[in-house]
Order: structure tokens, then C-alpha cells, then sequence
């Protein structure tokens, strides 16, 4: 429940704004050109704040073995669906301990003919940075007109399943547990009809051990209904404000292998928005799972949980429908992390050209602060449109940087502003410790150099050797696929849950982990970002220190388990109810070799 005191806060805040196993683990030890048209070049550092951590970032996309490319489906006739899609989804799906990764895709639009050969991507892992296209033999290359994805494991068998959205139905992909899945959409009941699925998430709302799924709809656009525009006598995207709203949907899992819609009863149904990122996420600390759909062009939705799987909408009275000036933003992505290290979990949200993205701070789940302007969490991204963010710590010194992927939706946008573009340089902040963020775009060696429009992005430790590497979607274009090559002396910690009681990912529970007198808070989520999924090894940097005093995790539902003087520099996985440890030195090599 909210406190009080947070109520009164925050009420006063609108005013102002209204006015102007246990571990059975295995460890692992650590181990310019092509600027075309970006404009806007990100912010010089500031002097001061040299102790930001130098970070460094190889693209190595040519040898990755990676050919996916993006089709945002375009004929020339601007559907608002072509340049929102799409994102991408980091996941073990063989068990094989390396992260492999799915890229959503586009489809033709009319008046363009089908094309069987655009579909989605699954690449498998096969160490060293080098994936190798497995879609055809796995039977994921789902052709629809794809905007997001998230990952979970909804039936509780040990292996992940992917849930796809769609311009149109979309699709649920059972994994068989043999490198092969199942399309169960018409069992599992959770197409969702005729509509823009602009997001989703896996989620326990009522605790019951088996993850529910809330799917987040963009708003009512259909071939028949599209609207066309003009701007300074060039064809253009129309806003989402062209269309009506839809109301999210939110799907309670029975169990059996099927859902059953009760976004009505939960409250969620309710209210309707044009929804586009969202993440899953205890703000508060009370138990339970809170749901942050951030909206384009309208105010954010949060929906606060009672525990029971019933929610109540906010977001005006928690501080984070708008921004400090109480203005409603062309809101794209969301993610969230304890980026202060205060043991609350904190929202980055991104937005439009000419609008700052928006960091709310945590302030004890009484209500949320837009610390953007005092923190330098914008810098370099308020001239374009700003869409994946994610949080990671890309050097290991125990506070957590942030990678924004930005680009314009519209490819002729320069004939009419000059200060932003349809391909730009994405954007990395390293977080210098004291609660404020530097721009070091300029100098994490080559791996921002690419210029692309960027859409969804995804951050794991895809070669095992302790530090988190970065895969970008980039619209109408092929990925790019980033690798951590930071080199200090700092340590790490990566943490994988599996639930017995709480469902198999561990998905809504926290931990904590505790070295050198530094407590950090994380928690493990399904889908965010920018309709993307990534990081349920969750990732602790260590700074200098070697051993871990303790890690406690508060499993989702109940019970707390805690483990104490653990070595650093490896993945422990902590089974729900037991207390064994495992361990065997491994270094870009699959985990459970």
C-alpha cells in the first residue's frame, strides 16, 4: 500500500506541477567511421565527473555469424505499426549455460505482397561470439508484423518460452525442451485478438507460483482505418493521438497450459492508453508485483497491486504519469534498477525528439522524483527520439550505467529539423557513484560508432567472462552485436534464480547481495525496455572486492533464503529450498558443460 506521508508528498508535488541452493551453480572467471547523418553529437563530458568508469565496447557484428535484418513492412504508404517495431529477447532457450537471441521482425503491408523469407530470428549461441541461425529447426520464425517479445517459463517445465507480439494476433511458442517449440496461441487462449501489441510481460500478479501475462496494446489502428498526413508537404507517420486508445490486457494463468483474460476484474482493463514499453517491478518493497506501462503521448499508467492480483491506476498520484513539469510525453521504453543503491528500484523512461527521457527516482515507494536535469541522465539524447534503455554495469565498479538506443521514425525527418536524424550514434552513460551520470559515448572505443536507427536492445554476458555485452536491433538495417572488451581489476557477481515454490525463473523476487559494506538491490523481470527481454542472470559489479558477504534473495510469494561467504567472480544459482554448492571454473563455454 502507499504510506501516507508518500500520499501527502505526492498530492503536493501535482499541485506544484499543476502550476508550472541454495547454489547449485557453476562459476565462470572473468576473463569512427560510418557517421552518415547523426545529428545532435552527445554531450562533451564534464570535467569534474572523471570518475566515471572507462568503458570500453567492440563491435564485432561481421564475425558474430549474425545476418538478421530488419523489414519494418514499409510500402510508402507511412503506417504508424512501420516504424515502432520492434524488439529482441535474450535467452537460454537450449539450457546450454550461453544466452542465445531472437529478433522480432517486420512484415509487408499492403499494398506489398507477402514475403515468406521476413520472419522473426532465433540464433544460437555457440560461444565465442559466434551464433548460428536456428529459426527453420527450432520453428520460431513467426512471419507476422512483429513489435515485441517476452520470455518466461509460464508452465513451470525448466525451459523458456517466448510470447510474441503482433500487428495482429500474436503468438506463444512453447519450448519443447529439445531445441524445438510449439506454437500453443489457440490452446494457451492468448492471441488477443485483431490488435497492435506493443508490449508484454510475464508476471505472478497473485502470487500463486505460476506466471500470469499482461499484454500491452498500442492503440486502435487497422489497415482500414489509417490515417494520412502531411507535413511541410512530405508524407508522414501520424501520431498516436490519431487514433483511439486500447485497454491492456492482463492474462491470469490457470495452470494447464491455458489463460484466461481478467483484465476487467483486475482493474487493469479499466483504463486505456496508447501502451509502449512497460516492465513488471515490486517499487515499494511490499511483496507483491506493480505494473509501469509508459504511454506515447498520453500519461503513464502504474498500477499498484494489492496483493491479490487486483490493481488500482496511480500513476498521477505516484509521480510517474509525467514528467517534472507535469507534461505527458511520446513515451517509448522502460526500464527499471536501484541505480543509487538506496534498496529501491528506480524508472528510466525514454521519449520523443525535443523531450528529455525521464529518470524517477525511488523515494521509498512513497513516490517517484524526475531527477533527469540534476543526474545528466539525458545527456546527448534530448535531440531524438530515444527508445531501448537498459540498465547494466559495464565495469564492474557496483553502480549501474545506462545504454539508450536513439533514431528517428521518420527517414525525411533532416528536411524539416535539422537538429536530430533518422540514423544517430546511440548513447551510453556511465554512472560515476555519487548519483549523477556522464555521457562517454566518445570514449568506450568503437562500439558506438555505428550509426543506425536503433530500436529494441538487449544487455547479458553473452561470452560467460563476467561483464554485460550489448545486442541492437536496428530498424530497416541488421543488428548490431557489441562486445564488453572493459578491462580492470573490478569483480562481479551473477545470480539465476529457480523457483520450486515461486514460479521456475524466479521471476518478481529480489535479491540483494552484500560486499564491502554495499548492499545492491536487483530483481528479476520479464520483458522491458523497449518491447524487448534480457538480463534474468542478474549482474552485480563488485568493485574491489572478492568475496560476497551475503546474498539474499526474497522469493515472490514468500520466504526469504540467504547465502553468506561466497567467492566472487562467478554465476551462483540459488535453487528455492535447498542449500547445496557447486562450482567449476568456466569461460565462454556453455555453463553446464
Amino acid at each position: 500500500m502507499i504510506k501516507l506521508l508518500g500520499l501527502q508528498r505526492t498530492v503536493w508535488l501535482c499541485v506544484v506541477a499543476a502550476i508550472g541452493i541454495v547454489v547449485v551453480g557453476v562459476v565462470f572467471t572473468s576473463s569512427r567511421n560510418g557517421h552518415d547523418e547523426s545529428a545532435g553529437q552527445p554531450a562533451a563530458v564534464d570535467a569534474g565527473l572523471e570518475q566515471a568508469g572507462n568503458i570500453h565496447l567492440t563491435d564485432v557484428t561481421k564475425e558474430s555469424g549474425i545476418t538478421f535484418r530488419h523489414d519494418d513492412g514499409g510500402s510508402g504508404e507511412k503506417y504508424l505499426v512501420e516504424p515502432v517495431s520492434a524488439g529482441l529477447a535474450l535467452l537460454d532457450f537450449d539450457g546450454d549455460g550461453l544466452i542465445d537471441i531472437y529478433f522480432v521482425n517486420g512484415a509487408p503491408l499492403p499494398p506489398r505482397k507477402a514475403d515468406p523469407t521476413i520472419t522473426n530470428a532465433l540464433y544460437l549461441n555457440e560461444g565465442d561470439f559466434h551464433f548460428r541461425d536456428v529459426t527453420r529447426e527450432a520453428g520460431v520464425g513467426d512471419p507476422g508484423h512483429g513489435l515485441g517479445v517476452a520470455v518466461a517459463d509460464y508452465d513451470n517445465d525448466g525451459d523458456p518460452d517466448i510470447y510474441v507480439n503482433n500487428f495482429g494476433p500474436n503468438v506463444l511458442y512453447r519450448n519443447n525442451g529439445d531445441g524445438t517449440f510449439d506454437d500453443v496461441t489457440d490452446r494457451a487462449g492468448v492471441a488477443c485478438g485483431n490488435r497492435v501489441g506493443a508490449g508484454a510481460c510475464f508476471l505472478d500478479a497473485d502470487g500463486d507460483g505460476l506466471l500470469d501475462l499482461y499484454v500491452s496494446n498500442y492503440v486502435d489502428i487497422q489497415i482500414e482505418n489509417h490515417v494520412r498526413r502531411m507535413i511541410d508537404g512530405y508524407p508522414s507517420y501520424p501520431g498516436p493521438l490519431s487514433y483511439k486508445p486500447v485497454a491492456d490486457v492482463l492474462y491470469s494463468n490457470k495452470g494447464d497450459g491455458t489463460f484466461t483474460d481478467v483484465s476487467e476484474a483486475s482493474g487493469v482493463g479499466q483504463v486505456a492508453g496508447n501502451g509502449m514499453g512497460m516492465v513488471c517491478a515490486d517499487c515499494d518493497n511490499d511483496g507483491d508485483t506493480d505494473i509501469f506501462v509508459v504511454n506515447d503521448g498520453v500519461g503513464n499508467y502504474f498500477f499498484e497491486n494489492d496483493g491479490s492480483g487486483r490493481f488500482e491506476e496511480v500513476g498521477v498520484l505516484l509521480g510517474l504519469a509525467y514528467n517534472f513539469a507535469g507534461s505527458p510525453l511520446a513515451n517509448m521504453g522502460v526500464d527499471c534498477a536501484d541505480y543509487d543503491n538506496d534498496g529501491w528500484l528506480d524508472f528510466y523512461t525514454t521519449s520523443y525528439s525535443h523531450e528529455w527521457p525521464v529518470l524517477y527516482r525511488n523515494q521509498e515507494g512513497g513516490f517517484f522524483e524526475d531527477v533527469t536535469s540534476i543526474t545528466g541522465a539525458g545527456a546527448g539524447l534530448e535531440p531524438h527520439v530515444n527508445w531501448g534503455p537498459a540498465f547494466a554495469d559495464f565495469d564492474n565498479d557496483g553502480d549501474r550505467d545506462l545504454f539508450v538506443a536513439v533514431g528517428h521514425l521518420d527517414q525525411n525527418i533532416r528536411r524539416r529539423d535539422s537538429n536530430t536524424a533518422f540514423r544517430a550514434r546511440n548513447v551510453l552513460l556511465s554512472n560515476s557513484g555519487d548519483g549523477r551520470f556522464v555521457n562517454v559515448s566518445d570514449r568506450c572505443g568503437d562500439g558506438l560508432d555505428s550509426v543506425e536507427s536503433s530500436r529494441g536492445i538487449g544487455l547479458d554476458d553473452l561470452d560467460n567472462d563476467g561483464d554485460s555485452d550489448v545486442i541492437i536491433l536496428n530498424s530497416r538495417a541488421g543488428a548490431t552485436i557489441l562486445r564488453n572488451d572493459t578491462e580492470n581489476v573490478n569483480h562481479w557477481l551473477q545470480v539465476e534464480l529457480r523457483g520450486t515454490q515461486a514460479n521456475g525463473n524466479g521471476v518478481g523476487s529480489q535479491v540483494r547481495v552484500t560486499a564491502g559494506g554495499r548492499t545492491q538491490l536487483d530483481e528479476v523481470h520479464s520483458g522491458r525496455g523497449y518491447q524487448s527481454h534480457h538480463g534474468m542472470r542478474l549482474h552485480f559489479g563488485l568493485g574491489g572486492c572478492d568475496r560476497v558477504d551475503r546474498i539474499e534473495v526474497r522469493w515472490l510469494g514468500g520466504g526469504t533464503q540467504v547465502i553468506e561467504d561466497i567467492g566472487a567472480d562467478q554465476l551462483v544459482v540459488v535453487v528455492e529450498g535447498s542449500d547445496a554448492v557447486a562450482a567449476s571454473p568456466v569461460r565462454g563455454r556453455g555453463l553446464h558443460e
